[in-house]
């Protein structure tokens, strides 16, 4: 099994604050990076639960990982935390839960998943490649008022209405089956002189987001994670852009103030009292890290703790 180091790998264990004996839940397995290394800082009455929607990825978390008795995976996604973790009758007993939002590197390298506009393959773009429709199915039956709307709130692409137009056009002579053709068709629309990053980066972020529901299912994690969290367990999240982390930074602190129906008054009761307490400063990766991995360049890592 090939665990590569993930993004952050350090810190989120640090943000952790891993109790040998402890329960902890993975929410994003991946391929493992940060699973296996929690597993090394338990005992043999640690336990961690681990979650990921990409067949791929329970799979080889099953050959891997599987054969550790602390360990287990369960596929689907982490908006359906509260159900897994219910199943194993860990609810309130979770002494961390871990999210690192956002595409796997094996899922971003592999041609065949159509994520990424470096390599040509299918336009897919499923986190479960047996769920929802794809991207390709989706692009040829919108219309181009909501691509746009899908672009310009997911991606934050200014170009979105010239982008989405020329989808469009272009489905007309052919369906947009391949990722190749859909950056072909971005690329001369974004202006040269705003191209810091690739131009189709924008729309297969905003793409990706909305056809596999990542931020609807990101607030839920978050709102379900307080219920199965013990008294001292922490919350960290890792996400990669200004989207995730707003919602993640907007729930840490909403979460960390009592219920503002009960402002001023002298007795605010138990179930309205802050429910978090932030942990430091939002966390990036050091120079080293970016420079060996330029994929941890945008990731910040936030941390919370259950009170």
């Amino acid at each position: 099994m090939n665990l590569h180091k993930p993004v952050l790998l350090d810190e989120a264990l640090e943000g952790l604050a891993i109790k040998p004996s402890g329960t902890y839940l993975d929410c994003t397995f991946g391929r493992g990076g940060h699973s296996a290394a929690i597993l090394g800082d338990l005992d043999k009455k640690g336990r961690l639960i681990a979650i990921d929607r990409d067949p791929e990825a329970v799979a080889e978390a099953q050959s891997g990982l599987g054969r550790d008795s602390r360990f287990s995976i369960c596929r689907g996604r982490f908006g359906e935390i509260s159900d897994i973790v219910r199943r194993h009758g860990m609810t309130g007993l979770v002494d961390g839960v871990l999210m690192d939002l956002g595409v796997s590197s094996p899922q971003l390298d592999d041609p065949a998943r159509g994520f990424s506009f470096s390599m040509d393959g299918p336009l897919d773009m499923r986190m479960s490649p047996d769920e929802g429709i794809s991207a390709a199915d989706w692009l040829e039956r919108a219309e181009a008022r909501e691509i746009s709307r899908v672009l310009f709130r997911y991606g934050e692409e200014r170009q979105a209405k010239r982008i989405a137009r020329a989808i469009v056009a272009a489905r007309l002579d052919a369906p947009i089956r391949t990722t190749g053709r859909l950056a072909a068709i971005i690329e001369p629309l974004v202006p040269a002189h705003k191209r810091k990053r690739h131009p189709a980066t924008k729309t297969f972020q905003a793409i990706r987001i909305f056809i596999n529901k990542e931020l609807q299912e990101l607030e839920k994690c978050l709102t379900q994670s307080i219920d199965l969290l013990a008294r001292d367990g922490r919350l960290c999240v890792i996400s990669f852009h200004s989207l995730e982390d707003r919602i993640v930074k907007r729930f840490m602190r909403d979460q960390s103030r009592p219920d503002p129906v009960f402002a001023g008054l002298p007795d605010i009761p138990s179930r309205a009292q802050p429910k978090l307490a932030r942990v430091g400063k939002p966390i990036k990766a050091q120079p080293e890290e970016v420079a060996d991995n330029p994929r941890a360049r945008s990731a910040v890592l936030r941390i919370a703790v259950r009170l």
